[in-house]
């Protein structure tokens, strides 16, 4: 009898304790009030900061690697020779290229005056003609190689990454330095198409960044060109607003940024 007793008390407890516990497929009811606010308005607005400018410097001629001027980390001024190459090849045929233009030039000379004596066919005064106008050509074509043997910077900026060392030989092509424009860092997020009612180029908020901890000034400059269809966002890009040293390209953070608690009607 005690043992019946005791078994009927375990179930009544053990079915009570089961009624309390949520069942699978079953989610709890969100509290009364709560607002079914779409997932992109509930979650986090990451952003990556971005360079303005960045590109790769590359070797247009086959060389060798005599000098890179800047090492990764390091900034240059717009202008300043980042590259040289060893061109020496290239010197020598320019050299030669100007000879055959001299030799030329005086053959052509010489052609005309007997010309002036009607001593010299017509054809053969016209084909040094054409020789003059190659060798031009070819002292103009290895002026232009040689050009390439230094390469200046198209910007001021930083270097991000060195590809290739000093004494390496560069292919046509071949990555050497990438460089960045770090003078203003953008940000790049995805917002709720429907903010695009409030949220303007010029409009100004504050991103807290991961690696330093700080909040900062931004604000946006433009609007992506159209509206996904699916998810109903919109790319948003933005700058830092002011110059902040401890902030690189890299670096991520969370944007402080949400509608307004209401937003004036448009004009009609």
């Amino acid at each position: 009898m005690f043992r019946s007793m005791l078994a009927i008390a375990l179930g009544a407890t053990v079915i009570g304790a089961w009624a309390q516990v949520p069942q699978r497929g079953n989610p709890p009811p969100p509290p009364p009030g709560a607002a079914a606010a779409p997932a992109l308005d509930r979650q986090d607005i990451r952003a990556q900061l971005s360079p303005r400018r960045f590109t790769t410097l590359a070797a247009e001629v086959g060389a060798k690697v005599n000098r890179i001027a800047v090492r990764e980390g390091e900034r240059f001024k717009a202008g300043q020779v980042l590259i040289v190459l060893d061109c020496t090849l290239q010197a020598a045929q320019l050299n030669k290229a100007k000879a055959t233009l001299t030799a030329a030039e005086k053959t052509y000379a010489a052609n005309n005056r007997l010309a002036e004596l009607n001593s010299v066919g017509k054809l053969e005064l016209e084909t040094s003609q054409s020789e003059v106008a190659k060798a031009k050509a070819d002292v103009s074509l290895m002026n232009a190689t040689l050009s390439k043997c230094q390469i200046s910077a198209p910007f001021s900026g930083r270097v991000s990454e060195q590809k290739v060392r000093e004494q390496q030989f560069a292919q046509p092509g071949q990555g050497i330095l990438e460089i960045i424009d770090d003078s203003a860092l953008e940000l790049e997020f995805i917002v709720p198409s429907r903010w695009m009612a409030w949220l303007k180029d010029g409009y100004r908020f504050q991103v807290k960044i991961d690696e330093t901890g700080g909040t900062y000034p931004a604000k946006v400059i433009r609007l992506g060109a159209k509206v996904d269809p699916v998810s109903q966002s919109v790319k948003t890009i933005a700058v830092i607003d002011g110059q902040f040293p401890d902030l690189i390209a890299g670096m991520s953070g969370r944007v402080q940024l949400a509608p307004p608690a209401s937003t004036p009607a448009s004009p009609k």
